[in-house]
């Protein structure tokens, strides 16, 4: 199976990238199933139903989330009613919507989604992301139940990304990382066969501080005072995330390989671009 995952989509700049470039490369790359991150798309915090449609309309076969998932307020509802959309298992017992989802891809095979978010620097002290996901791989086991499975880990510290990344080799076929905006180059097969990534990246302009428009993070960092709110940056985005080919009878990857396509970044693809 063919398989896509983009990196945080921020702003107007990544939703435009998304719609710019995800339709060619579905058809280009002849992909199977394509999973985005989306918890940045409106206006840098969360996600609208409007902006969950457009994403969709591009080609996404699903959208997971991240610790912003319900900063648009819709979303609260919106969850509930498009199952489409993956928020992180272990954000809170009582948040509406679901954690994983598996989904029907072309040929009929099976593709599980889940997401969780990390506890290392992140504000929130969320439920322990080991024995959430773990749970999970062991009741829908990769090459029996289901052909592909997909992990976000949303997540500050790279090494509890890596700790969990090796935590599930052999028991996905993608572990990815998020929410840190910055596209990773350890991008490789690991040795029970799980293709995995740091951080994906994001969708959006890198002539900014990841994904912000750049005036406000430098006064922040310079004088250490607030003027306004962060405000996504909207020059030509960069779409960035990561391609794997998996196995159909194990799940497990064949082959792996960065994703860029258009604005700053070098391109980079399954093909040439």
């Amino acid at each position: 199976m063919k398989l896509m995952f983009l990196g945080d989509v921020v702003g107007r700049a990544g939703r435009a990238a998304i719609q710019e470039h995800l339709p060619r490369l579905k058809e280009e790359w002849a992909l199977d199933f394509v999973v985005v991150n989306g918890e940045n798309t409106s206006n840098g915090m969360g996600l609208s139903a409007e902006h969950a449609n457009l994403i969709f309309q591009a080609g996404a076969d699903c959208i997971t989330l991240g610790d912003h998932a319900f900063d648009q307020k819709d979303m609260l509802q919106h969850i509930e009613s498009d199952s489409r959309i993956v928020r992180p298992i272990n954000f809170a017992k009582t948040a509406p919507g679901r954690g994983f989802r598996i989904f029907n891809a072309p040929g009929g095979r099976k593709v599980l989604v889940a997401q969780i978010l990390g506890q290392v620097f992140m504000k929130r002290p969320f439920d322990d992301p080991f024995s959430a996901i773990d749970q999970v791989l062991k009741t829908h086991k990769l090459g029996a139940t289901v052909n592909a499975a997909i992990v976000d880990v949303h997540a500050e510290a790279t090494s509890e990304k890596m700790g969990l990344g090796h935590w599930m080799d052999g028991k996905a076929s993608l572990v990815v990382g998020t929410h840190t905006h910055v596209p990773t180059g350890d991008t490789q097969i690991m040795s029970g066969g799980t293709a995995y990534m740091t951080d994906a990246g994001m969708c959006g302009d890198y002539n900014s501080v990841i994904g912000m428009d750049k005036a406000e993070p430098l006064r922040r960092f310079v004088t250490g005072m607030s003027k306004g709110r962060y405000t996504p940056a909207n020059g030509e985005a960069t779409l960035s995330g990561i391609y794997v080919e998996t196995d159909d009878r194990t799940g497990l990857a064949k082959t792996v390989c960065m994703v860029r396509q258009g604005g700053r970044l070098q391109p980079s693809g399954p093909v040439a671009s």
